[in-house]
């Protein structure tokens, strides 16, 4: 096949069919044939030539040139595509290195096995062009909701027909035990878009709390505009599902615009989502005001929260504890994803029982340790004092505002309870150290006697050792295995050793040894300072 006058035109024509076709720019379709051009020609004029191809875009006409570049004469190694100064003289004036002489050359005659080479390099380069129309596209569409018509199901993988290109629905993203025929039409959320050597690979779910937000934003003309907001969902796919809304406007009550008449606005979403039941909850910066709405229909008698531990406690009377904790679970496993806190339901019976057995306790330990009658160690319980080191530590006005302690009682209360805990602490020391516990971890501002014993009695003997932990192997935390949340206990957990301060104490301890550089690690914490405020700007 030549390139002749006759078919010139025909290219520009092929290029454009192709391009409509397969929805990509023409220009693409045409670099890819002069790509395939070059390619043959170099086959007919030697592989070692620079030679390019130039396709006209009005007129077709395809313009064969041999590019040769200028070099120092030391580092001439190809003479096809590259010459000398001097060489380089008998084709323009002053040439310098780095100049290109362009050369154009007779158009070559393409036999059955050039043709066919050109004809795969341009539906490769088609392919290209297609893959990457076809991510652009559905990569700006990502965590939005799209419509598709069912294709086919493979082992419990759905294929869905998303218009120009294909999606799959996965098994563990389909609600319940739903199924789906050939041509169905389908509804899904756009969970992920990858790009992969096959071509770009979209993943949709029905699962994901997102579906059901953008979901509502659909149904809900309020939520779209800005003036209620989706602040958290937490989703039992096909049973049950918490949403929590909060209105910017002071006249629009934000649960009531979800519902909508006669509750036609949550039906949609209901009916969307395999009649999955839809508690739609008021938002509260308070947290355990939040709590409380989360657990409804519970009804709750009282919340105690740890922020340090972000746990919750709730007390809920006798007869709502099988409400507040739902059907295995479900109830208050969502309203804990909904609040992002471990919480702990208790009835007002056991609350009750276990607020005696640690009253009991205190009164117990303040007797034994201070040598009190059980009425005076009970009044310090009453008080609020519950451990020797708030008797140890406290300010003597705190003491004296017990009925029947004066100063001089108070300090005697004092001494006792700093004699007894230097005592532990010493005896916790010498046990440490009979376990192996080196100087160096002794030493270590932060750790007391007794967390030094505890890492002793773990193997953690020298301040290497201690190093080398993790903050929850100190602090404790929790993995989720099968499943189900399991809790991991920490060395230093009894001692009420945060996740932060372990966190601190370790790297700390590297920076002693040497380990991490101090100005690094200085660093890293402002670049983590400045992308976590750059995050926030962004956010507003």
């Amino acid at each position: 096949m030549a390139i002749t006058s006759a078919n010139q035109l025909e290219l520009l024509q092929t290029a454009e069919a192709v391009a409509r076709e397969k929805m990509i720019d023409p220009g693409l379709v045409v670099e890819a044939m002069e790509e395939s051009l070059a390619r043959a020609a170099k086959s007919r004029y030697g592989a070692e030539m620079d030679i390019r191809v130039s396709i006209d875009r009005k007129t077709g006409k395809a313009t064969f040139t041999r590019v040769r570049t200028v070099v120092e004469d030391e580092e001439l190694e190809n003479y096809q595509a590259e010459l000398t100064v001097a060489q380089a003289k008998q084709y323009m004036e002053n040439p310098t290195v780095g100049d290109t002489i362009v050369d154009e050359v007779p158009p070559v005659d393409m036999g059955r096995i050039a043709a066919q080479s050109a004809k795969q390099v341009i539906l490769q380069k088609v392919r290209e062009a297609e893959r990457d129309r076809q991510y652009n596209e559905f990569k700006d569409r990502n965590g939005t909701i799209i419509n598709g018509v069912v294709k086919r199901e493979e082992y419990g993988n759905v294929i869905v027909d998303v218009g120009s290109g294909e999606a799959i629905l996965r098994r563990n993203e389909k609600i319940g035990r739903e199924s789906y025929r050939p041509n169905d039409r389908i509804r899904c959320y756009i969970k992920d878009v990858r790009r992969e050597p096959r071509g770009p690979q979209i993943f949709l779910s029905r699962t994901a709390p997102e579906f059901m937000a953008e979901l509502f934003k659909m149904e809900v003309p309020e939520i779209y505009d800005g003036i209620i907001e989706i602040k958290a969902v937490a989703r039992d796919p096909g049973s049950r599902a918490k949403i929590a809304v909060v209105s910017f406007d002071n006249s629009i009550d934000p649960v009531g615009a979800c519902v909508g008449m006669r509750g036609s606005r949550v039906q949609a979403v209901v009916n969307e989502l395999q009649g999955e039941k839809i508690d739609i909850i008021p938002w509260n910066e308070d947290q355990p005001t939040f709590l409380v709405n989360a657990l409804q229909p519970a009804e709750v008698s009282k919340v105690v929260l740890d922020d340090e531990a972000g746990k919750i406690e709730v007390v809920v009377p006798d007869e709502q504890l099988s409400l507040a904790i739902g059907r295995r679970g479900q109830n208050v496993r969502l309203a804990s994803q909904l609040t992002a806190l471990d919480i702990d339901i208790m009835t007002e019976e056991e609350e009750s029982a276990r607020r005696q057995k640690e009253f009991e306790a205190c009164t117990k330990l303040f007797m034994d340790t201070l040598d009190l009658d059980e009425f005076f160690a009970q009044l310090l319980v009453s008080e609020g004092f519950t451990n020797l080191d708030e008797v140890a530590y406290v300010e003597l006005d705190e003491l004296l505002v017990i009925d029947g302690v004066d100063e001089g009682t108070a300090q005697e209360l004092q001494a006792r309870a700093r004699d007894y805990l230097e005592a532990q602490a010493k005896a916790a020391l010498d046990a440490a150290r009979a376990l192996g516990a080196e100087d160096s971890l002794i030493d270590f501002d932060g750790l007391t006697p007794q967390m030094v014993e505890a890492l002793a009695k773990d193997g953690v003997k020298t301040l290497d050792d201690f190093a080398t932990c993790a903050d929850w192997e100190l602090a404790g935390g929790w993995t989720t295995q099968n499943g189900e949340r399991v809790k991991d206990d920490g060395i230093l957990e009894p001692f009420d050793v945060s996740l932060e301060d372990a966190q601190t104490m370790v790297m700390t301890a590297r920076v002693l040894l040497g380990w991490v550089d101090p100005e690094e690690l200085t660093a890293n914490e402002e670049e983590d300072l400045d992308a976590v405020e750059g995050d926030e700007e962004g956010e507003v």
